[in-house]
């Protein structure tokens, strides 16, 4: 789980279930896909439509979860970059649209806009569900591609299947 806030007792609600569909096959990105997925379902969790307790979880969590999506599209830029996939600057610029959105609701957040933890979580799910859909699937296709299978049947990103990509 991305966030530690205790919503894992019994009213805790999963709105959002992960599927095998949602895998890219990578499992540092399927481990952190699944995080954010635990986060959404959290958001949801604690949008009770009582604004001092929402605002008291938001104030209390928002800043973990900004650093740990940084760290999620750190960690796919990375990837990408070493593996030469074409399509790294739209998917660098997608991520930091979304990034730059979410800031701009944590700092009209802090400047005293109320925020709609619904409405927020909604927002946080359709995008993630959506640009894993779409985006994410390409370079996990990508990777895919140029992988080598090993003897137990795993696909595996060598030296030697970076430097096919770049020769001729």
């Amino acid at each position: 789980m991305l966030l530690n806030t205790g919503s894992t007792g019994p009213n805790h609600k999963e709105y959002v279930t992960w599927s095998d569909s949602y895998s890219m096959g990578v499992k540092i990105i399927d481990d952190q896909h699944k995080g954010l997925l635990d986060f959404v379902n959290d958001l949801f969790n604690h949008s009770t439509g009582n604004e001092v307790e929402e605002y008291a979880y938001f104030k209390e969590v928002i800043q973990q979860a900004v650093q740990y999506v940084k760290d999620h599209f750190q960690t796919e830029e990375k990837l990408m970059i070493a593996t030469k996939f074409a399509n790294y600057p739209g998917h660098k610029k997608a991520h930091d649209t979304f990034t730059l959105t979410v800031l701009k609701s944590v700092k009209d957040f802090e400047s005293g806009k109320r925020l709609v933890l619904e409405k927020f979580a909604y927002f946080l799910k359709d995008w993630i569900l959506t640009h894993i859909a779409v985006m994410d699937r390409q370079y996990a296709e990508y990777f895919r591609k140029i992988a080598t299978r090993k003897a137990d049947g795993k696909l595996t990103i060598t030296i030697e299947d970076l430097e096919k990509q770049s020769s001729p």
